[in-house]
């Protein structure tokens, strides 16, 4: 059959692995749905490449581990361990963006003959790693609080405010860079992060200003360490959710294999669906294969393009596969639900 160049999706005999009790004629189609210049793609952002943050990303980790440098500094000077906790914690997400940066960098990579998707899950490795940095660090803030609780310290409050305040602006603007990125995880990650560490710096500025009018008070800069933290791990948990649900392949939250397999069904001609599987290529590209049964087959090349495009606009799945069998659905291998 004839390929059908504006939606990569064609006909021809297709010869797999599945036994089957008798001879079927398949199609195979083939569509990403994100590669078309010619069509403006409906849906969220698991349709089309992922956005490019590498300046965002720059930005972030020169100013995150600049002032890395300087919160140390400021807090030896203070005897501040509050300021140094903080610092640990925004070197963590510089370690974080940078992981993250490259996982946006890998999933540019072109496919090669042994990792035929490229290194597109590079992205959502990045993201989980993410989400486990970032509880890490609550476990950090959690410790150095409780022994803060159990051995209060007497600081500088001064210089602590000055920095920590800093560190508010420094982390609320980086924030902001990744606020329009939530339908990327690793942007996702990277938003967190940074606003995690501007509530973090606000908690230490406000400590130190109570402490300054009341020095008795020196218990409320890690009682409020401690409710951040839980915050932050509320917050976290959705992104390692989501991060371990596409990390095992699982069918990227917002979209309802239901409802795929239902429009599927209503499409002209199918008879069955079967072998229906939807993962993440990447956080921002998501993947379809299924098999439908479609005896007549009319007009092949238009029913798999018209099918392709309808998975991307309806539901943003923009990597597409089709095989169409021919012949009874009961004698394919995979036709049983259970079967994968």
């Amino acid at each position: 059959m004839a390929h059908d160049p504006s939606g990569h999706s064609h006909d021809h005999g297709h010869d797999h692995g599945h036994s089957h009790g008798h001879a079927h004629d398949h199609g195979h189609g083939h569509s990403h749905g994100h590669s078309h210049g010619a069509h403006s793609h409906g849906g969220h952002g698991h349709s089309h490449a992922p956005k490019d943050f590498g300046r965002a990303f720059a930005i972030g980790i020169i100013l995150n581990f600049g002032f890395v440098l300087v919160e140390v500094g400021a807090g030896l000077f203070s005897h501040s361990l509050a300021l140094l906790a903080d610092a640990g914690h925004n070197m963590s997400d510089v370690l974080s963006l940078l992981l993250a940066w490259g996982a946006t960098v890998l999933a540019k990579r072109a496919p090669s003959t042994r990792r035929t998707y490229g290194l597109r899950k590079g992205t959502i490795l990045a993201s989980l790693t993410n989400a486990v940095l970032l509880l890490v660090a609550v476990g950090v803030i959690a410790s150095e609080s409780v022994r803060r609780l159990m051995e209060p310290t007497t600081i500088a409050t001064l210089p602590v405010m000055i920095t920590a305040g800093v560190g508010v602006i420094i982390n609320t603007a980086t924030a902001l860079m990744f606020m329009k990125g939530h339908d990327d995880l690793n942007a996702r990650g990277a938003f967190l992060h940074m606003a995690s560490d501007a509530a973090v710096s606000l908690a230490v500025v406000l400590g130190a200003a109570v402490m300054t009018l009341n020095s008795s008070l020196t218990w409320l800069d890690p009682v409020l360490s401690l409710g951040i933290g839980v915050v932050i791990v509320v917050g976290t948990w959705s992104l390692l959710r989501d991060s371990v649900d596409l990390a095992l392949d699982a069918a990227p939250r917002g979209i309802d294999v239901n409802a795929v397999k239902t429009w599927l069904t209503g499409r002209p001609g199918v008879t069955d669906v079967h072998d229906l599987h939807i993962w993440a290529m990447s956080t921002t590209e998501t993947a379809l294969t299924v098999h439908l049964t479609r005896p007549a087959n009319a007009e092949p090349d238009s029913f798999l393009h018209a099918t392709c495009e309808g998975l991307a606009h309806q539901f943003g799945i923009g990597h597409c596969t089709l095989q169409i069998e021919t012949g009874d659905a009961a004698s394919c291998k995979l036709s049983p639900a259970e079967t994968v």
